[in-house]
């Protein structure tokens, strides 16, 4: 009586094991998107940021600088198409508080910046 208890509770385990152990499926990922990147990169040698992009599918990327108030200050089409790489060099920027602004097909990017005067020139912080 102990064996057939203890076979059927065997089975029963395996059994058991067999039907939960079904494999994850892994996260659809819309292709369109997995590759989208748009970085901004600060300027070392002078006050400013680069504007890196890359995407799959080619299409037009805006960079647009507004202050404080949200007056557009400085608009630039990058790219019409897939990779692009640019600097923009931010020294004729008054001071105080600005806003960029990266539109990319399938990828916008929005962040702050600051614009300080320093004894040795301008300083851009991005935030």
């Amino acid at each position: 009586m102990k064996k057939l208890i203890m076979l059927a509770s065997a089975a029963l385990l395996v059994c058991t094991g067999a039907f939960a152990a079904k494999p994850a499926k892994a996260p659809k990922h819309n292709k369109m998107y997995m590759h989208e990147q748009v970085s901004l990169i600060p300027l070392h040698q002078e006050p400013g940021f680069a504007v890196m992009v890359d995407k799959e599918l080619a299409g037009k990327t805006t960079v647009i600088i507004d202050d404080n108030d949200g007056n557009t200050v400085f608009k630039d089409m990058l790219t019409k198409g897939t990779r692009a790489e640019k600097k923009y060099n931010l020294s004729k920027l008054a001071a105080g508080n600005y806003t960029v602004e990266v539109f990319s097909k399938g990828h916008d990017v929005k962040t702050r910046f600051y614009v300080y005067n320093k004894s040795r020139g301008k300083v851009i912080f991005l935030v």
